[in-house]
């Protein structure tokens, strides 16, 4: 017996995993489009890039993380307590994370279109993230109650 169920006697039931949606393998989709994407256009730097495969990675990653939002809404039996913890903190984090990386591309002088679809890219990113470590952490947690 491990020092954290010692000298309890209550039976904790955790979530069943076959139940709640792909969130896991639909973030690493997402973000294999947002990679895609950013560095199709940091290979074209400072020259302006071709923007339709940007554009395409970039509506194909928000419709993601929109069906990840949407699918998740839907689930009732989680531990939302633990998600939303470990979400506002992960977002907090990444949002100082991509606007550093936003100061970068500002000083480096991306301008216009580039500007518009890294920064989205790199909004993706913020919110991405912190949804794959909020999921992955609460997902072994017992369910509220």
């Amino acid at each position: 017996m491990s020092d954290l169920t010692a000298g309890t006697s209550e039976h904790v039931e955790m979530p069943d995993q076959g139940a709640l949606p792909p969130v896991t393998e639909v973030c690493v989709a997402s973000m294999i489009l947002i990679v895609i994407g950013g560095i199709y256009m940091a290979s074209h730097l400072p020259h302006s890039a071709p923007v339709a495969l940007p554009i395409v990675v970039l509506i194909g990653s928000a419709a993601l993380i929109g069906w990840n939002v949407l699918s998740l809404s839907r689930v009732r039996e989680f531990s939302w307590t633990n998600f939303w913890l470990v979400a506002r903190w992960a977002l907090v984090a990444y949002v100082v994370i991509a606007g550093m990386l936003e100061y970068v591309f500002l000083r480096d002088g991306t301008r216009g279109t580039q500007l518009v679809l890294v920064t989205l890219m790199l909004a993706a990113y913020a919110v991405n993230i912190p949804l794959l470590l909020a999921f992955s952490v609460a997902r072994y947690q017992p369910p509220d109650r």
